[in-house]
């Protein structure tokens, strides 16, 4: 295959790793290229957004992860791209400003650090031979050497490792190669400690992705991960996918699940990004998260909703002197409207929601929580 037919299945095929961007609004989604690659979103350090080239290096893969479609045993179409293949179509693709950077991951060729080392090469080569001094993200190899995760946090904007799932137990059923405790929380330790205490790896984002579903972990169990990889490794961001019936070995326990509704996935892989956000952007705390019986959140409502409702002596709050925290639990305010509230009564006091252009169902459900008077 040339290098176009070769970047096109390996673009393809690298839909299936989200960690560098697809969240739950309108521009944090990938999309499609004319071409046919997957070109995804990331944000930008001062705002807005740009487009990423992604793909991987080779589909050829000698683990067993049991919910990847790439799997060693699976009869897919294989390929592998030569790191000056990914240097140049990259390029090509910058001059033409298709794209303002590269995510690179790869399926294990033979064993992790010869893939890390061909990873790594692709960064090296745009580093140095053609000066690229833009954003790249590059994917840690689960059991990559501790020299092999350095040498790519020197040459990345970005790196990032799947932990998959919250815990050995859980992650023990989708794989019998993989080890979790030093194939996967090993290398995600060192990510933190490095950009934690060495200055030069300080800037470089740390980010892991869960695979949801895919084992039979609750979302409590996922929900209290997170808050560790947030306040104990720092990483700036966690990613979810849900894994997609039919992809995986038919013995897993998301294959057995998702055949009652295989479209509540999608809505659990949704609500884990709303109780992110709530996490990282509005102060909740592990207690603040409800969970059902099972461990699980609601499918029905979302999680500030869920809080909400849990908690009427919260309420109401009042809209001209409640502070920030109080004013964001209120279900219908979201963080811009929080700050046009702050802003406005400065100036004066604020009478009715309508004030602050906020009409229709979300005026009435706010009323519901926020008073004026």
């Amino acid at each position: 295959m040339d290098t176009i037919e070769k970047l096109r299945i390996l673009s393809e095929d690298s839909q299936y790793d989200l960690a560098c961007a697809c969240g739950s609004n309108k521009d944090d989604r990938r999309r499609r290229g004319l071409d046919g690659k997957w070109l995804y979103p990331v944000t930008l350090p001062n705002g807005g957004y740009s487009i990423l080239l992604k793909t991987l290096l080779s589909n050829a893969c000698s683990n067993d992860c049991k919910y990847c479609p790439l799997r060693s045993e699976s009869k897919v179409r294989r390929c592998m791209l030569r790191p000056e293949e990914v240097a140049n179509v990259f390029m090509e693709y910058l001059r033409k400003k298709k794209v303002f950077g590269l995510f690179l991951s790869s399926g294990v060729i033979g064993n992790p650090d010869y893939t890390m080392d061909r990873i790594n090469a692709v960064a090296r080569i745009l580093r140095y031979k053609h000066n690229f001094k833009g954003y790249i993200h590059l994917k840690v190899i689960p059991g990559a050497s501790d020299a092999a995760i350095e040498d790519s946090m020197k040459l990345a904007s970005a790196v990032s490792l799947n932990i998959e799932t919250p815990g050995k137990k859980r992650f023990d059923l989708l794989s019998d190669k993989k080890d979790y405790i030093n194939d996967i929380v090993r290398p995600l330790k060192l990510m933190a400690r490095l950009t934690m205490q060495v200055q030069r790896f300080s800037k470089v984002k740390c980010t892991t992705q869960f695979i949801v579903g895919a084992s039979d972990e609750p979302d409590s169990e996922i929900i209290e991960s997170m808050f560790g990889i947030y306040g104990r490794l720092k990483f700036q961001r966690v990613y979810f996918s849900a894994y997609q019936k039919g992809l995986g070995h038919p013995d897993i326990p998301g294959e057995k699940r998702l055949l009652s509704n295989p479209q509540n996935i999608f809505l659990r892989e949704h609500r884990l990004y709303q109780t992110d956000f709530l996490i990282r952007r509005y102060g909740f705390k592990n207690e603040d998260i409800v969970f059902d019986k099972n461990g699980n959140l609601s499918l029905d409502k979302d999680p500030k909703q869920i809080w909400a409702d849990t908690h009427p002596e919260f309420y109401p709050i009042k809209i001209n002197s409640a502070d920030k925290e109080a004013l964001l639990r209120v279900p219908g305010l979201g963080l811009e409207s929080v700050s046009k509230i702050l802003e406005a009564r400065r100036e004066r006091k604020i009478y009715r929601t309508e004030d602050l252009g906020i009409k229709g169902k979300r005026a009435e459900k706010i009323k519901q929580y926020a008073v004026c008077g």
